[in-house]
């Protein structure tokens, strides 16, 4: 086969890894792609918007399968416009897609279905937000209803916070058009998780869980960013937890969306609170998160081109998933002023000594100057380690972490702590 992967980062870097294991693959292709993931596919320097061209490069390599990566062209339709030309495409179509390119439609999904989910009102208005906002008790969340690259989530702590957050998102335009309207949500206390699944129409076949550290800084102190490490499994989660999370909210998903008339196919992934009443809602992406992809993949044991072929052809609940019971730990390194302004440019070093440790690293913001990696995003690579748990998993990452710099570089010490408590 001949696949064609959309996108160019982290996420994107896994996909292409985990689809080169098959021996049903003949050649990859990787529109943008970047420096690390040239390594094992053929870039492309189509961008991922570029529906025409990209459909018009799959026509000419004879491509047999396009798999989606990113979040704003499966929003903006990419599914449909290679749909029209009858090329094989995994992924959710535009109306589907829905689920995470707007929050507010999401939200009122959970609502009218009865999934668990926090109290939430939605507005246009700005001023009419911010006196309802004045009424609220803090913490509260502000989201911008529209795709913000991961960063249109405000946890506010005190009223300044919050209304400064809501001046920001819907006067100020910060995220552009996705703050024209407006979420502002009951904050959850809880441990997170996030469960990705196959999902093709009302068939279900949930990944193994991970969780995500969001916040820049140790401890889960600054500003939010697209994600500084996750790690597999969750010891500390009991498995009727998991369970309960994929019957009541992820199924129960899945089936309305089918009933709205928008069945979702592709990889849904949720995103979870644990609260005292039980696992609920924060949001729903129509993708492989990122950087939860980093560490699932590696604990795929079936091949992922039967899954994604399996869904495409109306299988996927004949077919036999299985994981592996490793652990596995993704670090985020990323530049200097992430995730606000950051430089590019500045040589990484020690990419060879972590891979010869065992590591998986994942490029995520890299391309390659005069024959050297440089970094190019505000996440620059996401090293993995994999062990017989938690502990091992994370020494080995921490291990290749420490032998790979380029200037100002910046990490968590703290991914996964949570798990060894």
């Amino acid at each position: 086969m001949r696949i064609l992967v959309v996108g160019g980062g982290g996420r994107e870097h896994a996909i292409v890894w985990a689809l080169k294991k098959s021996e049903k693959v003949r050649n990859i292709y990787c529109a943008p792609g970047n420096a690390g993931i040239a390594q094992l596919a053929e870039c492309v320097p189509l961008a991922v918007n570029q529906f025409d061209e990209l459909v018009e490069f799959a026509k000419d390599a004879a491509i047999d399968l396009v798999f989606i990566g990113p979040d704003d062209p499966l929003a903006d339709g990419i599914v449909d416009a290679f749909e029209a030309h009858q090329i094989p495409v995994y992924g959710p179509n535009k109306a589907a897609a829905e689920i995470e390119g707007s929050k507010i439609f999401m939200k009122n999904l959970l609502k009218k279905y009865n999934i668990p989910t926090a109290k939430y009102e939605t507005f246009t208005d700005y001023e009419a937000a911010s006196a309802y906002l004045q009424e609220q008790q803090t913490p509260i969340v502000i989201k911008a209803d529209g795709l913000a690259a991961g960063k249109g989530v405000t946890v506010a702590f005190t009223m300044e916070e919050a209304q400064q957050a809501l001046k920001e998102a819907m006067l100020d335009k910060v995220f552009g058009d996705a703050g024209n309207q407006i979420v502002i949500e009951e904050f959850l206390e809880g441990q997170e998780m996030s469960i990705l699944a196959f999902v093709d129409g009302e068939t279900v076949r949930a990944m193994v869980p991970a969780q995500d550290h969001k916040p820049i800084f140790d401890g889960d102190k600054g500003p939010n960013t697209g994600g500084m490490g996750t790690y597999t499994p969750l010891p500390h989660i009991d498995q009727s937890i998991i369970d309960e999370s994929i019957a009541n909210i992820i199924i129960p998903t899945a089936k309305a969306m089918v009933s709205e008339g928008r069945p979702f196919r592709g990889v849904l992934f949720a995103g979870l609170m644990i609260t005292k009443e039980g696992p609920k809602t924060i949001e729903f992406n129509a993708r492989m998160g990122d950087p939860e992809t980093q560490v699932v993949l590696p604990r795929l044991e079936t091949d992922l081109v039967d899954i994604v072929l399996a869904s495409l052809n109306g299988r996927l609940e004949q077919l036999d998933i299985t994981w592996s019971d490793e652990a596995a730990v993704c670090v985020i390194m990323a530049s200097e002023g992430y995730p606000a302004s950051y430089p590019k440019g500045r040589v990484i070093e020690g990419l060879a000594k972590a891979e010869a440790q065992g590591a998986l690293v994942f490029h995520a913001g890299t391309a390659e100057k005069d024959g050297q990696f440089v970094t190019s995003g505000g996440r620059v690579l996401g090293v993995v380690g994999r062990g017989r748990d938690i502990a091992e998993a994370r020494a080995r990452a921490y291990d290749a972490v420490g032998v790979i710099h380029f200037d100002g570089m910046q990490s968590r010490s703290d991914i996964a702590a949570k798990a060894l408590v």
